[in-house]
């Protein structure tokens, strides 16, 4: 292979992320031919911006290319499990933004459907995509490659490095991400994001955490599997008053603003990983580890790499302190290097080396697969009011 060709589709936030990491990539040629997107307002200045050759609005211009050897999935969520089956059925390796797939509402659902719609159906449902889905990506000679960036934060490598050289136990595990609220105009509804917070932003720390388990499981060469879950998802902005709700961007019609989840492993460690859209502050992404022989931090963001203090906002509309800030004013904690401390450098950097060099990458189909199923086990546990064995 003289160089990887890459096809983008979709040209938001989380292409901006990719490009940028894909474009610090070292010692792999790459070449960025073709981005597909609907909105012209999006697509032409993406095209300019991340070096592409070609713009187009039509999907198939990437599954029919010869030339394009990998595609960069970064769509809103609904449109993943049909473009992967594509993808990997034309035959090229696919890199795909979370989540792997969901439940999206069938022709004869009553909206909203995160109100109406039973989630053990969404579960089954489910359940029943990930079976196709995984029937596809076997039958495929492409590599499948979920884009889970917490996988790949520094602090997270290091926390598994130390675990595996010591063989130690993780009896319990926390992790969270939360913020005040999204950007996205449509992360309220059930039938664009396929749930609320915890998908949005709870599956990053809880795709970490399984991913650490199965790093002591494979240095202690032992079987270890999340045995249940529990979950419990609320939403309590829409009780605020305009006033009370002037700092929060969160807007749920008919999705949790809060989730909350326990998992037990079959070795009887456990797992509480917390997401909420109420954060003031800016995110707030961490991992911690309590083990027989050791406690580790993961601090992702907010970090104590530098502290600003400013009394105004004069001359800062362009230097970017952290993500979801409502204002730059008194103490902060920037992010630093944020592209490498959360993760974004080396998860294409191992993809693009996987595909090179014809290597398994270390974030792939089993964690996602893993993560959504159990992300909407703990949708169904919340509406029962019970543990889900899975």
């Amino acid at each position: 292979m003289n160089e990887i060709v890459i096809g983008m589709v979709g040209a938001g936030r989380a292409t901006e992320l990719h490009m940028h990491a894909l474009h610090r990539v070292s010692k792999v040629p790459l070449r960025f031919k073709t981005i597909v997107a609907r909105r012209a307002e999006q697509l032409l200045p993406a095209k300019k911006l991340y070096g592409f050759e070609n713009a187009s609005y039509d999907f198939n211009d990437l599954l029919e290319d010869p030339e394009i050897d990998v595609i960069d999935i970064c769509t809103p969520p609904y449109v993943h499990e049909e473009m992967i089956i594509k993808a990997m059925q034309a035959g090229k390796h696919v890199i795909c933004e979370k989540p792997l797939a969901g439940y999206f509402g069938e022709d004869n659902d009553e909206s909203p459907i995160g109100l109406t719609v039973s989630k053990k159906v969404m579960y089954e449902n489910l359940l029943r995509s990930l079976k196709k889905l995984k029937k596809v990506i076997e039958k495929s000679e492409g590599k499948f490659m979920y884009a889970e960036n917490f996988v790949y934060a520094p602090a997270v490598i290091k926390a598994a490095k130390a675990i595996s050289a010591k063989k130690s136990r993780i009896l319990y595990m926390k992790g969270e991400e939360s913020l005040k609220g999204s950007s996205s105009p449509v992360a309220g509804e059930w039938d664009k994001t396929g749930g609320g917070t915890f998908i949005r932003t709870g599956t990053h720390p809880l795709s970490a955490l399984l991913w650490l388990k199965q790093q002591e499981a494979k240095a202690r060469n032992v079987d270890i599997e999340v045995e249940s879950v529990f979950g419990d998802m609320g939403r309590i902005t829409p009780s605020l008053s305009e006033y009370e709700h002037r700092h929060i961007e969160a807007r749920p019609i008919d999705v949790e603003d809060n989730g909350t989840v326990i998992l037990t492993f079959s070795d009887q460690s456990k797992a509480l990983v917390i997401a909420t859209d109420t954060c003031l502050g800016g995110s707030k992404n961490y991992i911690e580890l309590y083990c027989n022989d050791a406690n580790i931090n993961c601090q992702l963001t907010m970090n104590d790499s530098m502290e600003t203090y400013f009394l105004d906002e004069d001359g800062l509309d362009d230097v970017y302190l952290s993500e979801m800030l409502p204002a730059k004013t008194g103490w902060n904690k920037p992010f630093i290097a944020d592209e490498e401390m959360r993760g974004y450098n080396n998860e294409m950097q191992d993809f693009m080396e996987s595909i090179y060099y014809d290597r398994e990458p270390k974030s792939g189909f089993k964690l996602a697969h893993d993560t959504i199923k159990i992300t909407y086990a703990a949708y169904m546990s919340a509406e029962m009011g019970q543990k889900v064995k899975l």
